[in-house]
């Protein structure tokens, strides 16, 4: 006995250019909800992300609103069951939207919130439905899943234990949803066995629309872009599959169906690596290998789709299961990714060290010295109960003392469990990227040397400083970025483990990514900045020396990278040595410059998380050198630490005539509640020429590039007059009284300072004036 249902076939008033009409304008409606995801992230990074978020959401709404309008006006047969179908599945993606409101770093949160919104439609809907379940098993379902599988298996990294839980379970309850449609509304070809080919191919179709509707805003960051690829021959394979099991037993099969298309992909998809700012690496990169593998998922899907028609036998089936999982677990596990990666915690204490008082030392080492013991010593002492618990839980964590903090490994029940400790100020994610199963591409820029001083250069006077005979001598900067080509010729001589016994990387070089050994650079963005600031002939300071350290070394980073790199270069230890007993102060950098920020959304740094580390620094006497970001033009844009903080110099960009860049980050700062103005002085940061790996030359944009500009003015100004090493009060008062007003009327428009601070960067009038102290 078969479910009741509307079976009658499409009378003639209901034309089948209607139904191919109503698939028209669904298929081009969710299209259209793709790129609007896309323009979605694009707005959530660029501009205001609530803004952007609630456009999306009532697009998505007047979608809907219009599917039920087609619906209505489709009169009964095959093409309304396949509309009412599509209108049962709509508030499941309306519910899952809302999750978008989770910080793309909360990705474990994400995936909880939407299991338990998908357990609440499926439940619901399993309710109001109420049709009979009954088990049968079939092995076609599970060699279609294991051969669906193998692109992910090829190029994926697991998470957690955790993760793979969620990712799974969530495919499992989105495929026991459309599997409690399809019971209220079954296909014809599962009916009534043998249809026309026009009708199978139909309701393949059907089928595939409803799998972009269930999975149109399935999984964090982005991740419904990857279903998108493989949902439209989807549905065929699942139509396919349906013919080899009774009616009563599709919702369980189409759980288990769920489980392998929707659940293997978020299982082995690193969801940190689909933020927008990797669609603009290197090949390969998380989200390009994820597309490269939905669309593998689909290849493989239309090549499965035939051996599931015709090939019933289920004993070939079952072996053909068992190969296909042994071949792809050896992918898997040949490629190094095997080890599931966890969750990491960024656990910051509330007991944070007050080095103020030190700032009365005069002499610059002993003060360096003194900052760098208070902070291990109280750290050391203030973390010893949490280390105690969380070694008793077997639980692996790194300790800091720039910020009294830890970052831990688990999963979500620990970072409650963490919350709730009381000597816990704040927890906060910590996202780490999985390993890939490809080396990166090394960038390499296409400009040829320059043959004179660049524009950037002499606009700001740096010439003069050289005639006077002040290149930067004596200084030390530390560059903590995406790396460092060391071996480019505007760089290698001033490379401070380039020694006369060859070269030295110990105390000069960290990358607590990969633990490489020597310098590298993937994305060319640390050589660009850096040689800006001392390079041979693009750069500010040419005779000062660089230690380096990677932060980010795949475009994305987190605070304890941050802190890796900043605790290395304030206080630098040997390879394997313990920053909290083995740094030496004595060795580390008089200038840090960041070309960075870290975004709560992406990164998961609070407004105020990295105060500590600035204050510390401040006290110890290091001059911290922060870009703006590339925000604006919109008042407030500039929101990030470091950039927010008053201990830092904060610069902004401008073109080569002086004009504010429309995309240099704008104050007040409103994150921390301070409306504090910034940034504090303007820099060329436009179609800036500088060095690049491969031994190339590269022009790029943005306050990364106007950073070192003023990184390189301060090791001028240190050079030419050494009393004023460690004297960051009186250097920033130099830079600022020296700065050339800003000649245009858009300079005020977000208040006083906001945008434009104390003026453009003049390093000619500034060394001039230093030389005179």
């Amino acid at each position: 006995m078969t479910i009741p249902f509307d079976s009658t076939p499409p009378r003639n008033s209901i034309s089948w250019a209607k139904g191919c009409a109503l698939t028209s304008i669904l298929g081009i409606g969710l299209g259209i909800n793709a790129i609007l995801r896309l323009v979605e992230i694009g707005v959530t990074l660029f501009a205001s992300g609530d803004t952007g978020r609630m456009i999306v959401i009532w697009i998505s709404l007047v979608i809907g609103t219009a599917i039920f309008g087609l619906w209505v006006w489709i009169g009964s047969g095959a093409v309304r069951t396949a509309a009412l179908r599509w209108l049962a599945a709509l508030p499941l993606p309306a519910m899952l939207a809302l999750t978008i409101m989770i910080p793309s770093a909360e990705s474990q949160l994400l995936m909880v919130t939407q299991l338990g919104l998908s357990l609440i439609y499926t439940l619901v809907l399993a309710w109001l439905i109420r049709r009979p379940l009954q088990w049968q098993t079939t092995p076609i379902l599970f060699s279609a899943g294991a051969f669906l599988a193998l692109p992910w298996l090829a190029i994926g990294t697991p998470g957690s234990w955790v993760d793979v839980g969620l990712a799974l379970a969530l495919g499992a309850t989105i495929g026991w949803a459309g599997g409690q449609l399809l019971a209220w509304r079954p296909p014809l070809s599962w009916v009534h066995g043998e249809v026309p080919m026009r009708v199978w191919l139909g309701e393949g179709a059907a089928l595939s629309l409803l799998l972009l509707v269930l999975s149109r805003a399935l999984g964090p960051n982005g991740a419904a872009l990857l279903f998108f690829c493989c949902a439209p021959v989807g549905g065929w394979l699942w139509l396919a599959i349906g013919r080899h099991v009774d009616v009563k037993a599709i919702v369980p099969l189409s759980a288990l169906f769920g489980l392998f298309f929707f659940g293997v992909p978020l299982v082995l998809t690193d969801s940190d690596a689909l933020v927008p700012l990797l669609l603009f690496g290197s090949f390969p990169e998380g989200f390009h290998l994820a597309l490269l593998a939905a669309l593998g998922q689909a290849l493989l899907a239309l090549l499965v789709i035939p051996l599931v028609l015709l090939l019933p036998n289920r004993l070939l089936h079952t072996a053909g299961a068992a190969l296909v999982a042994v071949a792809g677990l050896t992918l898997l596990i040949g490629g190094g990714r095997a080890t599931p990666a966890g969750d990491r915690w960024f656990v910051v204490l509330r007991d944070q060290a007050d080095v103020s008082d030190l700032t009365t030392i005069t002499d610059y080492q002993t003060r360096r010295s003194a900052v760098y013991r208070r902070l291990t010593d109280h750290a050391i002492a203030t973390q010893a109960d949490l280390r105690t618990a969380l070694d008793g839980l077997g639980v692996r964590y790194t300790p800091y003392y720039l910020v009294n903090a830890l970052e831990v490994e688990g999963d979500l029940p620990l970072r409650v469990w963490l919350a709730n400790r009381p000597e816990v100020a704040e927890v906060m994610p910590s996202p780490f990227l999985r390993p890939l199963p490809l080396p990166i591409q090394t960038a390499r820029g296409d400009e040829p040397p320059p043959d004179e001083t660049p524009t950037n250069l002499t606009v700001i006077g740096v010439p003069e400083v050289w005639a006077l005979g002040v290149r930067g001598a004596g200084i030390l900067v530390g560059q903590a970025d995406s790396g460092v080509d060391a071996e480019h010729p505007e760089l290698s001589d001033a490379y401070a483990g380039q020694t006369e016994n060859g070269v030295v990387h110990a105390y000069h070089w960290l990358d607590p990514w990969t633990g490489a050994a020597a310098p590298y650079d993937h994305s060319g963005h640390g050589t660009h900045t850096l040689a800006t600031i001392l390079g041979n002939r693009v750069g500010v300071a040419p005779d000062a020396q660089w230690i380096g350290c990677v932060n980010l070394a795949r475009n994305l980073g987190n605070a304890p990278r941050y802190l890796d790199c900043m605790q290395f270069l304030f206080a630098p230890y040997p390879p394997g040595g313990d920053p909290l007993r083995d740094g030496d102060p004595t060795r580390g950098a008089h200038i840090l410059n960041n070309s960075w920020g870290c975004p709560q959304d992406l990164e998961g740094c609070t407004p105020t998380s990295l105060q500590p580390v600035v204050r510390a620094l401040r006290a110890a006497s290091v001059f911290v050198v922060v870009s703006a970001g590339n925000d604006g033009p919109t008042c407030s844009s500039l929101n990030t630490p470091l950039a927010i903080y008053d201990e830092v110099m904060t610069v902004g960009a401008v073109n080569n005539e002086g004009r504010l860049a429309p995309f240099s980050s704008v104050g007040p700062v409103v994150s921390d509640g301070s409306l504090r103005p910034k940034p504090d002085l303007l820099a060329p940061g436009v179609e800036v020429l500088s060095a690049f790996p491969n031994t190339t030359y590269y022009r790029a944009s943005g306050t990364s590039m106007a950073g070192p500009h003023v990184a390189g003015a301060v090791a001028l100004l240190w050079s030419a007059n050494p009393a004023l090493i460690g004297n960051i009060d009186a250097t920033e008062q130099i830079l600022r009284d020296t700065a050339r007003p800003y000649p245009f009327d858009d300079g005020d428009r977000c208040g006083a300072g906001n945008g434009t601070g104390a003026g453009i960067l003049d390093v000619a009038s500034a060394v001039r004036r230093a030389l005179t102290r």
